[in-house]
């Protein structure tokens, strides 16, 4: 059963094992990425609606940005700040994977993370309080389909590595599972909200976030002769932010509601 694999993957909640996981095992759990993402999203509405109880909006959505990082160990935005140091300056790809490799973060990193996470902020900050809920779904479930496809469709460019069996397990089935529980929690989280065009909205958001996760991932397959793990989580702190940014227009020029 590769979900429990998953969710320890991408969360730090326990799932107890009784026996180690291979590589394949794990690597064949990105079929469950997006219900992952779905937990994780129904886990930040809960917070949001204690912490609201008794807090500003501002700091609620504060809150949530640190919550998600914790909840996630950190795991992508790892991955977003290596990647932001191996794009760095000139060199080859394989310099660039030792650069990513270093366990010391550079300047690169620390400024491409700082902007990232005060660029969510923000945007979270412009959504109206009654759509937060479905921002809050609608990323980590958007997020995680995104690496899906980035492990899916692009080549892995360094000859080991877990990333390698994410991508070896990964094919067109479990992609297309992926695909399904991404549009029908998508579909459902618009209805429930009673969004204008509820059952557009899964179709044009995992489109928009296509654009972007094609874009990003085309440039790291330049940079980096492929797509690693760390890039991996890159396209996902990417595709995050532009689901915020999406829900953000589409509230301010009252496309949804």
């Amino acid at each position: 059963m590769s979900f429990p694999a998953a969710l320890r993957f991408l969360t730090i909640i326990y799932v107890p094992t009784w026996r180690e996981e291979s590589a394949g095992e794990v690597g064949r759990s990105t079929v469950w990425f997006p219900l992952v993402g779905l937990i994780i999203g129904l886990i930040l509405v809960g917070l949001e609606w204690i912490f609201n109880l008794f807090l500003p909006n501002a700091v609620t959505n504060g809150l949530l940005i640190v919550s998600l990082v914790v909840i996630t160990g950190a795991l992508h935005l790892d991955g977003f700040v290596d990647t932001c140091d191996g794009i760095a300056g000139h060199k080859s790809a394989e310099e660039r994977w030792k650069v990513m490799h270093d366990s010391r973060a550079g300047a690169f990193g620390i400024v491409g993370v700082a902007l990232l996470l005060i660029m969510k902020f923000v945007l979270l900050n412009s959504i109206p309080p009654g759509l937060i809920p479905v921002a809050l779904v609608l990323m980590p479930v958007i997020g995680r389909w995104a690496m899906v496809y980035a492990v899916f469709t692009y080549p892995y460019a360094r000859p080991d590595g877990l990333g390698k069996a994410f991508k070896q397990g990964t094919g067109w089935q479990r992609f297309t599972v992926a695909t399904v529980i991404t549009l029908a929690a998508a579909t459902l989280v618009s209805w429930t909200s009673d969004l204008n065009y509820f059952y557009l909205a899964g179709v044009v958001g995992m489109f928009v976030i296509w654009i972007i996760t094609v874009c990003a991932s085309g440039y790291f397959k330049r940079k980096f002769s492929g797509l690693t793990g760390d890039t991996y989580g890159a396209v996902n702190e990417l595709a995050e932010a532009g689901v915020l940014l999406m829900v953000s227009i589409a509230a301010f020029n009252n496309w949804i509601v």
